[in-house]
C-alpha cells in the first residue's frame, strides 16, 4: 500500500502515541543537551521525523507524544515544524504531553506506564484504537496496513515484528508464533533468544510496534498500573502476560522504503548512528529520502541555497567542493573541500579546510587548514584554524572527547577547543 491508497477515513478514530521520552545513554555526548529523538539525522532532519512521518502518510492525524528527558530541544523542534500539519477544527491533533506524575512524583518507570501516566489524555479522544510507537528509530511503514491486519485478524494486541539475527536478538523483545501468526511467547531482551521455524539463524523481533484495541489496552494498563511487582514495560510484562488469555498476533513489518531489504534501524549507539548516516552519502542509499510518495517531513529553517566558492586547481588549492556528500542550505563552502560527510544548515567550511567522511551539524564553522576525519560534529562548534579532529585518537581522548569502539571522534555541543597557534596543531588539553 503506498500513500496514494491511505483512506483517513479508515483510521479518523485511531489516536497514535509516540513514546519520545528517551535517554538514549549510548548516543552519550550527542543526547548530553536533548533527548535520542531530538538528535539530528541526515542533515536536516530529527530521529522523531521518521515516526511522525509515518503517521502523516497513513493517514494519523490524531498524536500524542510523550515527553520526557531533557525535552526542551524536542518540544521547540516540534512546535516549530510539526503542528502546521494537523487542523483541530478537524479533529486533528499533535500534542506534546511532559510527565504527569499522576501516580507518584516520579519519571515515567516504563513503556506501559508512560502510557498509562497519560491515559485521561487518551481517554478524552475516545479511540477505537491505539497505536504505540517508539519514537526513535529510522524507518518507513505504513501504519494503516497494520491496523487493516489487527481488525481482519480479531487481535487483541498486534505487534509489529522483523527477523534479525539470532546472534543480536538479545537486544530485542523475540516472539514464537504459529503457522497463522499468533504470538505463543514473547521474551524481552533474553540471552538465547527463540529461532524461527525453518531459520535457526533468524529471530523474529518486535520493533516496539503495536495496535491495541482500546478498550483491552486500557484495562490492562490499570490491571499493570496496580501490580507492584511489574516493570510497568510492555515488552517485560504486559505482553507476556496477555498472551494466554488475549489474541496476541504479529504482523510482518512491510518496508515502504522501496528497497530490495528491509530497512530498519535502531540508531541506539555512536557507531549505529555513524554508519546509518554514511549510507546517505552512497550512490545507491538503503535509506531513500527522495521517495515522494512516502516524503519524510521536517521543520525547515529559513536558509538561503548552499554555496559553493573559490575554484583554485590543483590538490592543495583553495577550492570550495563536496563530493558523495550532503550539503544542506545555509552552508558555505568558502574554499574548503567536502568528501562522503553530510553537512548541516549553516555551517561554514573555510579555505583549505577539509572534512572526510564526517557529520557536522548545524551551525558549525570549520576554521582555515582544519582537517576533520570520522567525526561528529555537534550544533554551533567552532573548530579553530589549523586544528584537527579524528586523525590522532590518542589527542581526541587527552581533549575529553569521546572516541567510539570504531574510532568515531565526536565533538559536543558547546566544546572549545585551546586557542590554535598559527600553522601547528594546540596543545591537547581537556575544554573547561
Amino acid at each position: 500500500m503506498r500513500s496514494r491508497d491511505i483512506d483517513p477515513s479508515r483510521v479518523r478514530d485511531v489516536v497514535a502515541v509516540v513514546l519520545a521520552g528517551g535517554k538514549g545513554a549510548r548516543l552519550d555526548p550527542l543526547t548530553r543537551h536533548r533527548a535520542k529523538p531530538a538528535v539530528p539525522f541526515g542533515g536536516t532532519y530529527r530521529i522523531v521525523d521518521f515516526a511522525l512521518s509515518n503517521c502523516l502518510n497513513s493517514g494519523l492525524r490524531r498524536l500524542l507524544v510523550l515527553t520526557q528527558y531533557k525535552a526542551s530541544s524536542l518540544d521547540r523542534h516540534l512546535n516549530l515544524g510539526w503542528h502546521r500539519f494537523f487542523c483541530r477544527e478537524l479533529g486533528e491533533f499533535l500534542d506534546v504531553l511532559p510527565p504527569q506524575q499522576r501516580v507518584d512524583e516520579h519519571w515515567y518507570l516504563g513503556t506501559a506506564d508512560a502510557v498509562y501516566q497519560n491515559i485521561y489524555s487518551i481517554e478524552m479522544a475516545d479511540p477505537r484504537l491505539i497505536v504505540v510507537l517508539a519514537g526513535d528509530h529510522i524507518y518507513k511503514m505504513n501504519y494503516q496496513s497494520l491496523i487493516e491486519a489487527h481488525e481482519e485478524g480479531g487481535a487483541d494486541v498486534t505487534v509489529a515484528a522483523l527477523p534479525v539475527p539470532r546472534s543480536t536478538a538479545g537486544e530485542f523483545g523475540t516472539m514464537e508464533v504459529d503457522a497463522s501468526g499468533r504470538v505463543r511467547a514473547f521474551r524481552e531482551k533474553v540471552a538465547d533468544p527463540p529461532a524461527m521455524p525453518g531459520q535457526p539463524g533468524m529471530a523474529l523481533a518486535s520493533m516496539g510496534i503495536y495496535c491495541f484495541s482500546a478498550d483491552f489496552l486500557l484495562e490492562e494498563l490499570r490491571r499493570d498500573a496496580a501490580d507492584g511487582g511489574s516493570r510497568h514495560d510492555f515488552g517485560h510484562d504486559i505482553l507476556p502476560k496477555v498472551i494466554d488469555r488475549h489474541a496476541v498476533q504479529s504482523f510482518a513489518f512491510r518496508d515502504e522504503n522501496r528497497k530490495r531489504d528491509a530497512y530498519w534501524r535502531d540508531v541506539g549507539t555512536i557507531d549505529a548512528y555513524f554508519e546509518a548516516n554514511m549510507d546517505l552519502v552512497e550512490v545507491d542509499p538503503q535509506l531513500n529520502l527522495y521517495d515522494e510518495q512516502w516524503p519524510i517531513r521536517t521543520h525547515h529553517p529559513a536558509y538561503p541555497p548552499p554555496k559553493f566558492v573559490f575554484a583554485g586547481e590543483g590538490p592543495e588549492a583553495r577550492r570550495g567542493e563536496a563530493t558523495d556528500s550532503l550539503v544542506c542550505p545555509g552552508a558555505i563552502l568558502s574554499g574548503g573541500r567536502v568528501h562522503r560527510s553530510i553537512i548541516g544548515p549553516g555551517v561554514r567550511i573555510n579555505s583549505f579546510a577539509r572534512v572526510e567522511e564526517s557529520i557536522v551539524c548545524e551551525g558549525v564553522d570549520i576554521g582555515r587548514h582544519a582537517l576533520v576525519r570520522r567525526a561528529i560534529i555537534d550544533k554551533g562548534v567552532q573548530v579553530p584554524p589549523h586544528a584537527t579532529v579524528g586523525v590522532d585518537h590518542q589527542q581526541d581522548a587527552a581533549r575529553g572527547l569521546t572516541v567510539s569502539a570504531e574510532g568515531v571522534t565526536v565533538v559536543p555541543k558547546g566544546f572549545l577547543f585551546p586557542v590554535a597557534t598559527r600553522g601547528r596543531e594546540p596543545v591537547p588539553q581537556t575544554a573547561s
